[in-house]
């Protein structure tokens, strides 16, 4: 990924700081927007105008390769998009299509920005919902000062607002995605993990269910990475840096954790806000004590630091690790065999979300025996 810009979507490790929130409300809103009410036209159009652009620079990947002015380095990458692309289908069982065959350059850092927000004393996202895709916890625009504006005004009226530049995001396989320029900056296996993390999203997909779409993903992007790089004989991910990121978001986890029985007790407003800011400092604190103690002056995280800390700069995380354990549970109940998991991932995904939400806590259902085919 690019420049950073406003200081969002951090990078550490070689890896993206926390989860990217990919747009899939995208395809819904293009989709929909014969639909919509003149209220919210305006919005749909800018999307359906920025996803038609984002297609009208696909080129494909072979003729971008072939092409005398492209550098050495991105000529580089693409021949190892297109291995891992093959790879996705040919072991991991992922769709055969089109998307990610092509490279789109969009002459910016990122393909859209994200603005998260939540009431100033509440952990609970402020959704936005589509016919398709259904509700998300933000809302996305394809040009900055449009996510700058809307952010601007949920400050004004006293929300905890913040904006997440994307650099990647899935159509769910509405449209055929293409790799795109503001992907270039990544490391090789940020660049393969993100191309098996889309792709299954368009294997399986549950409207209104961020966490389990997103556990279910990313365990594929995780395992689909491990079972890629032994294929080509490379080194696993630093064990160190997965250490460095866990014990991140599990700090952030137990902010959260503060300020949700913070925020449901019956102590007065100026009270709770006093008490919020002050979680917010003990949670730079603890950091600082990590980085210093167990990380051995490890300083890649301080980067995240540079925003101010908020509600909505929190609500990422969680949403794409809590069931990871449970998918890879599920994973080896199926005799690590890839057909027999996406079968059984999606009758899981077919139950009410009191069971979906049960099995990511607990890696089993009410009928667990059923489950695995």
């Amino acid at each position: 990924m690019c420049p950073d810009v406003s200081g969002t979507d951090d990078l550490v490790d070689g890896h993206r700081l926390q989860p990217k929130p990919f747009a899939h409300a995208v395809a819904a809103a293009v989709l929909a927007s014969l639909l919509a009410g003149c209220s919210t036209l305006a919005y749909y159009a800018h999307l359906a105008g920025g996803e038609m652009a984002v297609l009208g620079a696909r080129k494909p990947i072979p003729q971008v390769i072939d092409d005398p002015a492209t550098s050495p380095r991105l000529r580089a990458r693409l021949r190892l998009a297109l291995r891992a692309r093959a790879f996705a289908s040919d072991t991991l069982g992922l769709p055969r299509n089109k998307s990610y065959m092509t490279y789109a350059d969009i002459h910016r850092p990122f393909v859209m920005w994200n603005v998260f927000a939540t009431p100033e004393l509440s952990l609970r996202p402020i959704e936005h919902c589509f016919p398709i895709a259904g509700c998300v916890a933000y809302q996305g625009f394809y040009r900055r000062d449009r996510a700058q504006a809307l952010a601007d005004k949920l400050a004004k009226r006293g929300d905890d607002v913040w904006i997440g530049g994307v650099p990647a995001y899935s159509t769910l396989g509405h449209f055929a995605d293409p790799l795109l320029s503001s992907m270039d900056r990544w490391s090789d296996d940020e660049l393969v993990g993100t191309i098996f993390h889309e792709l299954a999203h368009q294997e399986y997909y549950v409207r209104n269910d961020t966490a389990f779409n997103e556990s279910f993903a990313t365990f594929v992007q995780r395992e689909g990475l491990r079972q890629w790089l032994a294929y080509n004989h490379l080194p696993p991910p630093d064990p160190a840096a997965a250490v460095r990121k866990r014990q991140f978001t599990e700090l952030v986890m137990a902010t959260r954790e503060k300020l949700k029985s913070l925020y449901a007790s019956d102590l007065p407003g100026a009270i709770k806000r006093s008490r919020k800011a002050r979680v917010f400092v003990a949670m730079r604190s603890e950091y600082e004590h990590m980085r210093d103690t167990t990380w051995h002056g490890n300083h890649d995280y301080d980067r995240w630091f540079d925003t101010p800390i908020n509600n909505a700069r929190l609500l990422p995380f969680g949403l794409y690790d809590r069931g990871v354990p449970a998918f890879a549970a599920l994973f080896k109940r199926c005799g690590d065999d890839w057909r027999r998991f996406y079968a059984a991932v999606r009758r899981i995904g077919g139950e009410p979300a009191k069971q979906r939400d049960a099995f990511l806590a607990t890696g089993t259902t009410a009928h667990a025996d059923q489950v695995v085919p």
